[in-house]
């Protein structure tokens, strides 16, 4: 098909992601694997602006306009991998999401041995945004590791340190508290990069045995319990990302996710 841009409307992986199907990335990579289609025709580039007028499908099934931004807090339990699916088959936590959430996305990821706050969003805007490490906004983690370590053992984490070549940003932690053979800290880190707790605290002969994320900005796990959701207040959203002040506020619902069987269909899967 053309490459041409038409004069209005956005490119389809922002159209895309903005309708929660995917980050814009992962939306090149499906059109390149021809799962993508416009107006009926298979999709062989990103260089194109689509409308709500198009006529697009993805793996055969049509996509809606976007629907209105939401944001949720939801208490990642230990155990669940944070993915929409695993080679190995481990559980997800799309397994385990109430079937009342539309499609959803997480904001970052939590290892599965960690838990605590995770964000999830309908919109793959927000979604890019809320990950940038320009957006500077401190993840804030409670952590048990075994051993009677001194504040002067965590000066290397403080200054930012390399780890198997990768370089993490400064952190703040400090000591909570000493429990028989294992010390509570309070450690806060701005990038949040693949295990980067886990891994700086081994670099200085520390093991982790429990990691809780207990904010992500201004997002806080405050009160949910483990495999809580709870729908954030636009009237918040607006505060914190200088949205659009005309959007109207959805009811705050709490629910908690029930186990369900393996052969469960995972709601990132299915639209409402």
């Amino acid at each position: 098909m053309s490459n041409s841009l038409p004069p209005s409307g956005d490119r389809i992986a922002k159209f895309l992601a903005r309708a929660g199907i995917a980050s814009r990335r992962e939306v090149e990579r499906m059109i390149a694997a021809g799962r993508i289609t416009l107006n009926g025709t298979v999709l062989d580039t990103p260089a194109v602006k689509v409308s709500e007028a198009d006529n697009i499908t993805v793996d055969g099934k049509p996509v809606g306009a976007p629907e209105k931004l939401r944001l949720w807090r939801y208490y990642k339990p230990n155990g669940l991998v944070t993915s929409d699916s695993d080679e190995k088959g481990r559980r997800t936590i799309f397994d385990e999401l109430p079937d009342t959430l539309p499609r959803v996305m997480s904001v970052g990821r939590l290892d599965l041995n960690s838990e605590g706050l995770l964000l999830l969003t309908n919109d793959g805007e927000l979604k890019r945004k809320l990950e940038l490490p320009s957006t500077g906004w401190v993840r804030k983690y409670r952590v048990r590791v075994n051993g009677y370590p001194t504040d002067n053992l965590f000066e290397p984490l403080r200054k930012g340190i390399t780890v198997d070549g990768e370089t993490f940003r400064p952190m703040a932690v400090t000591i909570d508290r000493q429990q028989g053979a294992n010390a509570w800290l309070s450690v806060g880190i701005t990038e949040g990069k693949n295990r980067e707790i886990r891994r700086a605290m081994n670099a200085i002969e520390l093991s982790v045995s429990r990691l809780i994320r207990t904010s992500y900005g201004p997002f806080q796990l405050l009160t949910l319990e483990p495999g809580e959701v709870e729908e954030v207040r636009m009237k918040v959203l607006r505060d914190q990302l200088g949205l659009d002040k005309q959007a109207e506020d959805a009811p705050v619902q709490k629910c908690r996710t029930i186990q369900k069987s393996a052969k469960s269909k995972r709601p990132v899967k299915r639209r409402n």
